[in-house]
C-alpha cells in the first residue's frame, strides 16, 4: 500500500504525454458511401480525413493501459512510483467497476488510489485540474491522468452526424510535484440548460449531437474562458507557444484561435487524421504537437477541453 506524503508543495508539472491509436485506420471514404455522402464532403465539414477505431475485443482500459505504459516509460518510472491514477472517460460499457482500478491491476500496481470522472470531452483537462490539486495538496506525489474513450460503442454508424465524427484511443500524462507552478489554475463550469446538446438518452441509445448549436455554443462562448486561463497564468494569447482544445472539428478549433488572438503558436490539428475521441483528444493532440516538434519543452501551452455536459476547462502548461 501506498502512503502519500503530508506536506504540501508549491506546484507540479507534467513530467511526460504520450498517446495510443488503435491500428484501425478507417478513412472517409469507407464511411460515405453508406451514409450516402462523399469523403471530400466529410472533410469539408467537420476537418477529418481519417480516424482510428478499436478492434471488437479492444477496451477502453486496454487503452487505457497501453497509453498509460507508454507515459511511463518516457517519464522514466514504474506503475510503483504512481500513488494515483484518474482515468477520464464516458464509453464505458457499464458504470462498474470503475475503469480506473482495472488500469491500475493491468499496470501490475493495483493499490494505487485510482477512479473515473466523466465530463466527457472535457474530461482530461478536467482529471489534469484533479490531480494538480491534489498533487499541490501532498495527497499524491505523482498522479497518472488518462484520457480514453472507445466511442465507436456508442455510435450508430447510420447517424451521419456522429459517425463521420467519433473515434477511439487513449492519451495520458505524469504530473508530479515541482518547486514551480508549470501547472496553472484551471477555468472551468459547466451549461447544463443546454446538456441535451450532445447526450446518450438511456442505456440502450446511441450518442446523439446537435452539431450546429454546439458549434455557436463553442464558438460563442468559450473564448472568455480561454483568455481567462491565460490570465490566470500572467500570460497574454499572444505569448503561447501551442494551442491544444478537444479536437471536435477543424473550423471551430481555427475560430477559437483567432478569437483568441493565438499568433505565432503550435495550433493542434489532430482531428484531421485521429478524429474525434472525445476525453483523449486533448493528450492525444497534445502528444502530437510534441512529436513533431511544432512545440518544445517550457513552452507555455493553453489546454481547452469541452463537450457534452455542457462542460468545459482549461488551463495553461508547461510542455514536458
Amino acid at each position: 500500500m501506498s502512503v502519500p506524503p503530508s506536506t504540501t508543495t508549491a506546484g507540479s508539472r507534467i513530467a511526460a504525454v504520450a498517446g495510443y491509436r488503435p491500428s484501425r485506420i478507417v478513412d472517409n471514404e469507407e464511411l460515405a458511401v453508406p451514409l450516402g455522402v462523399t469523403g471530400p464532403w466529410i472533410e469539408q465539414r467537420i476537418g477529418v480525413r481519417r480516424r482510428h477505431y478499436a478492434d471488437t475485443d479492444e477496451s477502453v482500459v486496454d487503452m487505457a493501459a497501453a497509453a498509460a505504459a507508454k507515459v511511463l516509460a518516457s517519464a522514466g518510472l514504474t506503475a510503483e512510483d504512481i500513488d494515483l491514477l484518474v482515468l477520464a472517460t464516458c464509453s464505458l460499457p457499464s458504470p462498474m467497476p470503475n475503469g480506473a482500478a482495472s488500469v491500475a491491476a493491468r499496470l501490475g500496481h493495483p493499490g494505487m488510489a485510482a477512479f473515473d470522472i466523466n465530463a466527457a470531452c472535457a474530461g482530461f483537462c478536467y482529471a489534469l485540474g484533479i490531480a494538480d490539486g491534489l498533487v499541490r495538496a501532498g495527497t499524491s506525489r505523482r498522479a497518472l491522468v488518462i484520457g480514453a474513450e472507445k466511442m465507436t460503442d456508442w455510435v450508430d454508424p447510420n447517424d451521419v452526424d456522429t459517425a463521420t465524427v467519433f473515434a477511439d484511443g487513449a492519451g495520458a500524462a505524469v504530473v508530479v510535484a515541482s518547486d514551480r507552478s508549470e501547472i496553472h489554475p484551471v477555468v472551468w463550469g459547466s451549461d447544463g440548460d443546454h446538456a441535451d446538446l450532445v447526450a446518450i438518452p438511456d442505456r440502450y441509445s446511441s450518442v446523439t449531437m446537435r452539431g450546429q448549436a454546439v458549434y455557436r455554443w463553442v464558438t460563442t462562448q468559450l473564448a472568455p474562458v480561454a483568455a481567462a486561463a491565460c490570465h490566470k497564468a500572467g500570460l497574454p494569447p499572444d505569448r503561447l507557444k501551442g494551442f491544444v482544445t478537444h479536437q471536435a472539428n477543424l473550423r471551430m478549433i481555427e475560430r477559437l484561435a483567432s478569437a483568441l488572438g493565438v499568433t505565432g503558436a503550435g495550433i493542434a490539428r489532430d482531428i484531421v487524421e485521429t478524429g474525434n475521441t472525445s476525453a483523449a483528444s486533448v493528450p492525444l493532440a497534445l502528444s502530437r504537437l510534441i512529436g513533431t516538434g511544432e512545440i518544445r519543452s517550457g513552452d507555455p501551452v493553453l489546454l481547452l477541453g469541452f463537450g457534452a455536459g455542457l462542460s468545459y476547462a482549461a488551463q495553461v502548461v508547461r510542455c514536458p
